[in-house]
């Protein structure tokens, strides 16, 4: 029992907050410290159930309270249309934009996105997330880098911090896009 605890660390911290945790375990899948398929599966879980926690929070409330701030309903328009306009995409791409996932699931709730659409799309995008980033810390980034003399741990802490580095641009990158429209 107490070797499922990391895992249960895992998809708990995936809830919360994602990347930096999720990082971490790539890292000791790297050392060989933890079993790959299940961080790939605590991650994804637990990256599922976070999004989806505010989806169907919001899920049939968040109109009625935007009505009762006609400024913060005007600046949430312009992204809540885009989801209307693009909702399967932009359903897929809530894990892949950090910092911007809660402000997106509640637009796709706002939107009236389908939950069953939601729930697939997201599960199918956090399997999607978890692979990409355990792959590229545990395995791609350390064997690369590896020729610059940062293999195992090292190489898979530097391949993670740029993949978050990654992340927060193309989290900076989409919320300027969703200002422009």
């Amino acid at each position: 029992m107490l070797s499922l605890l990391p895992y249960g660390g895992v998809a708990l911290a995936a809830i919360v907050e994602g990347e930096v945790t999720y990082i971490g375990a790539a890292t000791l899948v790297a050392e060989g410290k933890l079993n790959a398929l299940g961080v790939l599966v605590a991650g994804a879980l637990g990256a599922a159930i976070g999004d989806q926690t505010f989806f169907y929070l919001f899920r049939g409330r968040l109109p009625m309270w935007l009505a009762r701030y006609p400024s913060l309903e005007r600046k949430t328009a312009p992204l809540i249309e885009r989801v209307r306009r693009h909702g399967r995409l932009m359903v897929f791409l809530i894990r892949f934009a950090p910092g911007f996932r809660i402000a997106l699931t509640a637009s796709c709730a706002a939107a009236e996105i389908p939950a069953w659409t939601v729930s697939t799309l997201n599960l199918l995008s956090a399997f999607v997330w978890a692979g990409v980033v355990l792959a590229l810390v545990a395995w791609l980034g350390p064997t690369y880098l590896a020729t610059f003399g940062l293999g195992g741990w090292r190489g898979a802490l530097v391949a993670g911090g740029l993949f978050l580095l990654l992340f927060r641009l193309l989290g900076s990158y989409e919320r300027r896009a969703i200002e422009r429209v």
